[in-house]
C-alpha cells in the first residue's frame, strides 16, 4: 500500500550493461556484471486473478510455459518528468487506472521473461552469484513474486478470504539457488483496495521498475531504500518531537490560568496531530495494517483535527455561542469520519458498492470543504472582534489551512513534496511546524498579558480591601450598659458587606448592617459609596427611617444592576430601639426571630418605602443582626446552613455564629452583630420580656 510513500530514481551499484537483441520468447535481456538493473519490461499484464488448478504449487499465470501472448504490455520507465501526484516527487510510473483500466481494482498480474547473463562467480559455491529482485518502494496495495512458478516472496497477507495489504516498505528478495543465467519468467501478482483510487487517481499496480541484480548489489541497493526512508522521516521526527513540547506548553498555560479554554483546546488538538504523525512513522518501519491505518487516520483523526481546529480558533478569537459553533463543528467532523469510512474497507466494496463512490466522495469532499469554510467564518469573526489580535494570528490559521488541505491542494497542480539536499520535505509538515510555533508565541504573548492583567487585578483588589479594611469600624463605641460585638468576614478579598456602629451625641448608637448584591471590586465599591453616604447622614439625623431614605436617594441611579439590602438600628441609652428594614434579614431577639414588615431593597426605586417598628431592650436581653452570609454556608453535601441552624445559636456571641457558619462552609461574606444590655446600669425593675414587649409600627399603632 503506497500510503505516503514516494518513488526514489533507481540507484546503480556499477555501470549498467546495454541489452542486446531478445531471443525466442524473452521480452528483455539483461547482462549482469557486478551490477544490477532495472526491469523496465515491456511487461505482459492482464487484470483479474489467475485460476489455481487443484493439486498445484502455483497459479497457472505464474508458470513459465505460460501463453501470455494475448495479454497487454505496460512499460515500467517512468515518463519523462513525471512526479508523484500526492508527494510531486519525479520518477513515478502511472498506475493501471491511468492507463486504460480507470476504476478497476482487485487483482492483477505482470509477467517478464527475461534472459539474463550472469559472468560472476561465487568461490564460496562454485558457480554463478545468487541473484535477488528488489521491488519498487511505490506499489498499491499487495503483491506475491514468482520466478520460474515457485513463489519467492510477498508483502501481504493473501488468504482464501482476502488480503490484507501493510504500509508500503523496501523489500527484496533471493532467486532460487539454481536460478544463475538463462531464461527467467518473472511474475508478479498484485491486489489494489478498492478505495486506493479515492487517494490517487494515478493507483494502480507498480509505480517504478523492480530491479534484478546480484544479492549483494541488491542489498547495497535495498540499504540506500532504507537510508532514503529514513531521510523522507526526518522532518516527520522533527514534528513528532515538537509537538509533545507544543502539548506540554499548550496544558502547562492551561493549568496556570484555566480562565482561558483555548489553551486546553489546543493541547488536545496537538494531542491528535501526534497520535496522526506517530502511527504512519511506526508504519515506515514496521509492516501495519494498511486498511486499518487508512480507517484510523482518515475517518477518525483527520476529522477530529479539523473539527479541533475550528474550535481552538473560535475559543481563541473569544467568540459568542460556542455552544453553536460546537454543535456545527462536531457534527460537520462526524458526518465527514463517517463518509471517509464508508470509502474504506472493510465497508467499501462489501457493504458500501464500489459504485456507490460516484456521490460518496464528492459528498465527502463536500463536507470537508464545509469544516474549511466554518474555520474561514470563525477567523473572519475572530478577526473583526479582536482587531490587531486577529491580524495576528491570520499566518498560523493560514498555515494551518494548508496543513489541513494538502490533498486538495495536489489536485491544483501545486507540489507537496520536495527534497532539498536528499531530505522530504512536505508543505504539510513545514506548515504544522511554523503555525505552531507562531501560535505557541501567541500562547505566551497572551498569557503574559493575562498576568500582568490579573496582576493589574490584584493590586486593585488589594486597594479596595484596604480603602474597605478602613470603612470597617476597628474599635466599636463604648456605651454604659451595653456590650456590643461585631465580627466580619469576607468571602474574597473583598467583599460586599458593609456595617457601621456610630455613637451618637446624646449618648444613643446608631448600628447600620447590609449587603450589596455580587462581589468583587464592583461590590466594594458601592459599599465604599453606601459607608460613604452613611456617615454623612449620620451627622443630620438619628432617624433610621430618615438614613433608609437618603441611602435610596444616594444609590437609585448608581446601582448599574446591583442592589443593597440594609437594615438601620437606634439604640437609646435607656435600652429603646428603633429599627427600618430595607429588604434584609430580620434580627434575632433572644433566639427569636423578630418580625419585620417586608420591604424593597435600596436602589431600586426612588420612592420607596420602608416599614420601622420599635421595641425595649431588656436586662440581658440580647439583639443579633446578620447577612445572609450565615444562613447561606454551605456544605459539602451542598446542604445550606438555614434558618433552623441559624435560629438556635443567634442567642450566642457574635464570634461563636461567624465561626459556626464558616466551619460549616462559607460561601458569602458573613457580618454578625450583637448587642446586649446588662443590668449593672438599669434603673427601676421592668417586666421581663420573653420576647418583643412593646412592638410600635411607624403609624404610631400598639400591640
Amino acid at each position: 500500500m503506497r500510503g505516503l510513500r514516494y518513488f526514489f530514481p533507481v540507484l546503480f551499484l556499477s555501470v549498467l550493461f546495454p541489452f542486446i537483441a531478445p531471443q525466442a520468447r524473452a521480452q528483455q535481456q539483461v547482462t549482469l556484471g557486478n551490477a544490477s538493473a532495472p526491469l523496465t519490461g515491456p511487461w505482459k499484464f492482464h487484470t483479474g486473478d489467475s485460476p489455481q488448478a487443484k493439486g498445484a504449487s502455483a497459479p497457472a499465470w505464474a508458470q513459465p510455459g505460460f501463453d501470455d501472448s494475448g495479454w497487454a504490455t505496460m512499460d515500467l520507465t517512468p515518463p519523462p518528468a513525471s512526479y508523484d501526484p500526492i508527494l510531486g516527487s519525479s520518477g513515478f510510473v502511472p498506475g493501471w487506472t491511468a492507463r486504460g483500466y480507470p476504476g478497476y481494482s482487485g487483482y492483477a498480474w505482470y509477467r517478464l521473461r527475461v534472459n539474463i547473463q550472469n559472468s560472476i562467480q561465487d568461490p564460496s559455491r562454485g558457480s554463478t552469484a545468487r541473484l535477488a529482485i528488489k521491488m519498487p518502494d511505490n506499489y498499491d496495495d499487495a503483491y506475491q513474486v514468482f520466478v520460474n512458478g515457485n513463489m519467492i516472496g510477498q508483502f501481504g497477507q493473501f488468504t482464501a478470504h482476502g488480503v490484507t495489504a501493510y504500509e508500503a516498505l523496501p523489500r527484496a528478495f533471493s532467486l532460487p539457488a539454481d536460478v544463475g543465467g538463462g531464461p527467467v519468467t518473472i511474475a508478479i501478482r498484485m491486489w489494489m483496495a478498492p478505495f486506493t483510487p479515492l487517494v490517487d487517481p494515478d493507483a494502480g499496480g507498480l509505480h517504478g521498475p523492480p530491479v534484478l541484480g546480484q544479492a549483494a548489489a541488491v542489498d547495497e541497493l535495498l540499504k540506500l531504500d532504507w537510508d532514503a526512508e529514513d531521510r523522507a522521516s526526518y522532518l516527520t521526527f522533527f514534528g513528532v518531537a515538537a509537538l509533545p513540547l507544543a502539548l506540554l506548553v499548550a496544558f502547562g498555560l492551561f493549568w496556570l490560568d484555566r480562565q482561558e479554554p483555548a489553551f486546553l483546546w489546543l493541547g488536545i488538538t496537538c494531542a491528535f496531530l501526534l497520535l496522526e504523525r506517530l502511527v504512519p512513522l511506526v508504519a515506515n518501519y514496521i509492516p501495519m495494517n494498511g486498511v486499518a491505518l487508512f480507517l484510523i487516520s482518515d475517518a477518525i483523526l483527520r476529522p477530529g483535527i479539523i473539527g479541533l481546529w475550528v474550535v481552538f480558533w473560535a475559543y481563541w478569537f473569544r467568540l459568542d455561542r460556542m455552544f453553536q459553533i460546537h454543535r456545527m463543528a462536531w457534527s460537520l467532523a462526524v458526518l465527514l469520519g463517517l463518509g471517509m469510512a464508508m470509502s474504506r474497507a472493510p465497508l467499501y466494496g462489501s457493504v458500501v458498492p464500489v459504485h456507490a463512490i460516484v456521490w460518496l466522495s464528492p459528498l465527502t469532499l463536500t463536507l470537508k470543504l464545509l469544516l474549511g469554510v466554518l474555520l474561514v467564518w470563525v477567523v473572519y469573526r475572530g478577526i473583526y472582534k479582536e482587531k490587531a489580535e486577529g491580524w495576528l494570528a491570520l499566518p498560523a490559521v493560514v498555515l494551518v489551512g494548508i496543513s489541513i488541505y494538502q490533498e486538495e491542494l495536489i489536485v491544483l497542480h501545486i507540489p507537496a513534496q520536495f527534497f532539498p539536499f536528499g531530505v522530504a520535505v512536505s508543505i504539510n509538515q513545514v506548515a504544522l511546524i511554523v503555525s505552531l510555533t507562531i501560535i505557541s508565541v501567541l500562547l505566551v504573548r497572551r498569557f503574559l498579558h493575562s498576568e500582568r492583567e490579573r496582576e493589574q487585578w490584584r493590586l486593585e483588589m488589594e486597594q479596595a480591601r484596604q480603602v474597605q479594611q478602613m470603612l470597617i469600624p476597628e474599635a466599636l463605641p463604648v456605651l454604659p450598659g451595653f456590650t456590643l460585638e461585631s465580627e466580619y468576614r469576607p468571602a474574597r478579598q473583598v467583599g460586599g458587606d458593609f456595617f457601621q456602629i456610630l455613637q451618637q451625641e446624646d449618648g444613643s448608637i446608631l448600628i447600620v448592617v447590609g449587603d450589596v448584591s455580587g462581589k468583587g471590586l464592583k461590590a466594594a465599591m458601592l459599599v465604599s459609596l453606601i459607608v460613604g453616604t452613611i456617615r454623612t447622614l449620620a451627622k443630620f439625623t438619628r432617624d433610621p427611617m430618615e438614613v433608609l431614605r437618603g441611602l435610596n436617594e444616594r444609590l437609585c441611579g448608581r446601582m448599574q444592576g446591583h442592589f443593597a439590602t440594609c437594615m438601620v438600628a437606634h439604640i437609646a441609652p435607656d435600652g429603646s430601639v428603633a429599627l427600618a428594614n430595607a429588604g434584609h434579614l430580620p434580627p434575632y431577639l433572644n433566639g427569636n426571630e423578630v418580625v419585620v414588615a417586608g420591604s424593597l431593597p435600596l436602589g431600586m426605586i426612588e420612592a420607596a418605602e420602608f416599614s420601622q417598628i420599635d421595641f425595649q431592650l431588656c436586662e440581658n436581653d440580647r439583639l443579633t443582626l446578620m447577612t445572609d452570609g450565615v444562613l447561606e454556608a454551605q456544605n459539602a453535601d451542598k446542604e445550606l446552613f438555614g434558618f433552623a441552624r441559624t435560629q438556635q445559636i443567634s442567642n450566642q456571641p457574635a464570634a461563636v455564629v461567624a465561626e459556626a457558619a464558616q466551619k460549616f462552609g462559607q460561601e458569602d461574606d458573613i457580618t454578625v452583630i450583637s448587642v446586649v444590655r446588662s443590668p449593672a446600669t438599669l434603673g427601676a425593675p421592668e417586666p421581663a420580656l420573653s420576647e418583643v414587649a412593646v412592638v410600635t409600627e411607624s403609624n404610631g399603632s400598639r400591640f
